[in-house]
């Protein structure tokens, strides 16, 4: 079958291990159910995988794409979790320290078609099309728990999303003004911050600009450029949500200081379960929010999409269609 897959790790040249080509059919384990796919998206988990991180050299070749949409074995229209936990565990499979995600331990979602347990497809609205569900279960699913389950907003709170341009922000940004949230963002980049109010933020701001307002929340994947300004930024009492550290993990100050003396709270998150997906999914089908695309293109041409992440040419998220 078709498929994009890595076939060797560079750091330094991470396209030069990518291939389009044939992958022999997915495998299916008891439990498991096949997924024809029809739309695929990119994350920087895939860049990460063709640099050697969270693979090894045994698994290869593996096919990439954690995130994808499409028609399952009863002809249903479905968007597929990608987060794959121990089948002895129970409860939030974000917590089992044996969890994957598609293309780590198994075969990934960028082919014709993918196996999963049942219990990771949850049904695709009509009102959704599939290049706009397979921006799901990744970027938008980390933003939902953010948001909602580990920062516990609620509208008419007011949270910061730093540096709107990737998939998790512009996420974070459209699904807060979903929700009732008033929004502030920042961008290092101009043309990033007016897409940000194009697409719900109310205010925009260069990175590290003093806010006019503290905040109830800070929703934070950069890191260490951004944190002193994240902390700075909240009010006595508020919350600081990590799911990432784009821009490194050593900090040159954790602010201490301010984080016990205003009794602020740091959270992390990590990707989300199932029943939030599912949850999104109802979400987005209600309120007409929709997943930002930056691109749709045809998964024979995925190196394209792939370079544009890697150029950081991108604002939202790229679908592979088939």
């Amino acid at each position: 079958m078709f498929a994009v897959y890595a076939e060797s790790f560079s750091s330094d040249d991470p396209l030069s291990g990518l291939v389009v080509g044939e992958r022999p059919e997915p495998e299916v384990p008891e439990g498991w159910t096949t997924i024809t796919v029809k739309a695929a998206s990119l994350n920087h988990h895939d860049l990460f995988s063709l640099r050697g991180v969270g693979l090894k050299q045994e698994q290869l070749p593996m096919i990439l794409g954690t995130d994808a949409a499409g028609i399952d074995e009863d002809g249903q229209e479905v968007v597929v979790h990608g987060v794959i936990s121990d089948p002895s565990w129970r409860g939030d499979e974000t917590l089992d320290p044996r969890r994957s995600l598609l293309s780590e331990r198994h075969q990934g979602a960028m082919a014709d078609r993918v196996a999963v347990p049942r219990r990771n497809v949850v049904p695709k609205p009509a009102s959704l099309s599939f290049a706009e569900a397979a921006c799901l279960p990744t970027a938008w699913l980390t933003a939902y728990r953010m948001l909602f389950t580990r920062g516990a907003l609620k509208a008419g709170d007011t949270v910061l999303v730093q540096g709107a341009g990737g998939g998790v922000a512009t996420a974070l940004i459209t699904l807060a003004r979903a929700a009732g949230l008033r929004v502030l963002a920042t961008s290092r980049d101009e043309h990033k911050r007016a897409r940000a109010l194009e697409i719900g933020a109310h205010e925009v701001f260069e990175s590290g600009a003093r806010l006019p307002v503290k905040v109830d929340a800070v929703m934070e994947t950069v890191g260490r450029a951004t944190w002193s300004h994240s902390i700075r930024a909240l009010r006595p009492g508020g919350t600081i949500v990590v799911s990432g550290t784009t821009s490194g993990p050593q900090l040159d100050d954790a602010e201490l200081t301010r984080i016990f003396f205003l009794q602020l709270s740091v959270v992390g998150s990590t990707m989300g379960t199932r029943d939030e997906l599912a949850s999104l999914v109802t979400l987005l089908d209600a309120t007409g929010a929709r997943p930002l695309i930056d691109r749709e293109i045809p998964m024979q041409q995925a190196r394209d999409g792939f370079a544009a992440m890697l150029q950081g040419d991108v604002f939202g998220k790229v679908v592979f269609t088939r």
